[in-house]
């Protein structure tokens, strides 16, 4: 069985959990979390992206889900970059398609997007999406599949509405409301073969899966489900957003994470001469999106 690979929204989790109290336990807890989740090898932030936390403007992310085995660097199989506008109270998030075919920043090729995190971990990730999007990103998180499972169990599972019957893996997945435990919203995030839409239908699940377990964070709040969050965040998640940083997020741009617009990108797909399959977006459809993404951060 192939291994499956998916991202949450962790840092929205440890920002929206600081808002829950101000007292010792809770800032202690979090604070030690995001002492665990530190790269041991910074990937750090630019003078211009300090001014923007500074001054209070919008801030991007990229989040990486990673297929990770032991002593292997991995490769980046889900990628998602959110900007979060505190002028707007607006978010933005989109998946980048793994198969895209771009320039790998810092490696002299032109390859697949999710080839580079294998190539040069999360630097040449950070490096080669901000080039294709051509935008500033800010931080990254990253999270392997154990995580995944961990965070939707930690938040007693999750609620999605289905818009195609299927069955994957002995587990059935009917139209219409489904409540999922973490094994069940892995695999009906991963699911791609037999939706007609391919990995933009997959896209569609995993958002869903995403955005649903933020709402479980913000709408019931209790020290139990909060050590599980936390819990699960430090064993399996990766990240360069200082304790400071993500506390600021939580309290200035907390209404900006609540309303999440969903963004994609246009174009296909097809074996080229090496007999590999590539994705490629319109020139039309990227610019666009670089436009829109642009926007929330000037």
């Amino acid at each position: 069985m192939k291994k499956w690979k998916w991202i949450v929204l962790t840092l929205t989790g440890i920002c929206l959990l600081l808002l829950f109290g101000s007292g010792g336990y809770v800032y202690h807890k979090a604070s030690q979390t995001m002492k665990e989740v530190q790269v041991q090898v910074p990937v750090k932030a630019s003078v211009e992206t300090e001014k923007a936390v500074e001054q209070k403007k919008g801030l991007s992310f990229l989040l990486l889900g990673v297929d990770q085995r032991k002593n292997e660097t991995g490769r980046s199989d889900t990628i998602i970059v959110v900007t979060i506008d505190p002028k707007t109270n607006k978010s933005q998030m989109i998946s980048i398609p793994r198969d895209l075919k771009t320039e790998i920043i810092g490696n002299g090729s032109n390859d697949k997007i999710n080839h580079a995190y294998a190539f040069g971990g999360p630097q040449m990730a950070l490096d080669t999406v901000s080039h294709l999007l051509d935008i500033r990103l800010d931080y990254f998180a990253e999270i392997n599949l154990e995580g995944f499972t961990d965070l939707v169990n930690a938040v007693d599972g999750v609620t999605v509405e289905n818009d195609i019957n299927f069955s994957y893996y002995e587990m059935q997945f009917p139209k219409g409301e489904l409540s999922l435990n973490g094994k069940e919203a892995l695999a009906y995030a991963r699911m791609r073969y037999d939706d007609p839409r391919g990995d933009f239908g997959r896209q569609i699940r995993q958002r869903q899966v995403v955005q649903a377990v933020t709402d479980k964070m913000t709408e019931d709040f209790s020290i139990r489900r909060f050590n599980a969050v936390l819990d699960a965040l430090g064993k399996n998640v990766k990240t360069n957003v200082p304790f400071s940083v993500a506390r600021t997020v939580a309290t200035d741009y907390r209404d900006a994470l609540r309303n999440v617009e969903t963004l994609s990108l246009d174009g296909k797909g097809g074996i080229e001469s090496d007999g590999i399959y590539y994705w490629h977006p319109t020139d039309k459809s990227l610019k666009e999106v670089q436009a829109q993404l642009k926007e929330a951060l000037e």
